[in-house]
């Protein structure tokens, strides 16, 4: 199938799990991740309409920024683990942070920008050793603590175990969403809240059927 193609094909999914938990279609961003693929790909996703695109590696999101840099219409997004060290390489590139997964990567975020940072607390929401993440526990504690200036939490974000159990799926997207409502609830400086990015290819309709607003979509957009 061509990109065009496997786009038509998520958009419907998107509409029907839309239509299941009666929200808008237009209310869900796709997030195209690109990790896969290299620049001259990354434009023809371009040309399909997309504007959100996400990579999980310095290197290669440097290399597509510049490479797409005339495209000032796109917002990019960084959606990997990100080390302490290569905070000062990519700030004043990104537009969101999916991956603020721990207190010493705040830190450098706040010690190195100079304006708002659009931040997801990434969450290990279903406490898997190998997932990075907080814990609600944690995520609620470093939330009312929270003393940056130049971070904004806009929402949670998450992966989900890699199964084909629907029923397990739909309670660890509730589960996030549920901590989502929690610290939303709280109405902190900083801390909107209101966001959760979550549902990758193998399980984005029921991310939405639970309340995501970002989904991250690498292999059904760009597979062939």
């Amino acid at each position: 199938m061509t990109k065009e193609m496997n786009l038509q094909k998520i958009e419907k999914k998107i509409q029907m799990a839309c239509r299941t938990s009666k929200r808008k279609a237009t209310d869900i961003k796709l997030i195209a991740v690109t990790k896969t693929i290299d620049a001259l790909e990354m434009e023809e996703l371009y040309q399909l309409g997309l504007r959100d695109f996400g990579e999980n590696r310095t290197d290669s999101f440097l290399a597509k920024t510049a490479f797409l840099a005339a495209k000032k219409d796109i917002t990019w997004h960084f959606i990997g683990t990100l080390q302490t060290r290569k905070v000062k390489d990519i700030l004043t590139k990104i537009d969101y942070l999916h991956s603020l997964d721990r207190l010493s990567l705040a830190k450098e975020i706040e010690k190195r920008a100079t304006t708002k940072i659009k931040c997801f607390l990434e969450i290990n929401i279903s406490g898997e050793e190998k997932k990075h993440g907080f814990t609600k526990e944690a995520a609620i504690q470093f939330v009312k603590t929270f003393s940056f200036q130049h971070i904004e939490i806009v929402g949670l974000m998450a992966m989900a175990p890699f199964t084909q159990d629907q029923k397990e799926l739909h309670q660890v997207f509730r589960d996030l969403k549920q901590v989502q409502l929690e610290i939303e609830a709280l109405k902190l400086p900083h801390v909107p809240c209101h966001e959760l990015s979550m549902g990758m290819t193998n399980d984005y309709p029921i991310a939405i059927e639970e309340g995501a607003t970002s989904i991250r979509i690498g292999r059904a957009l760009v597979n062939d």
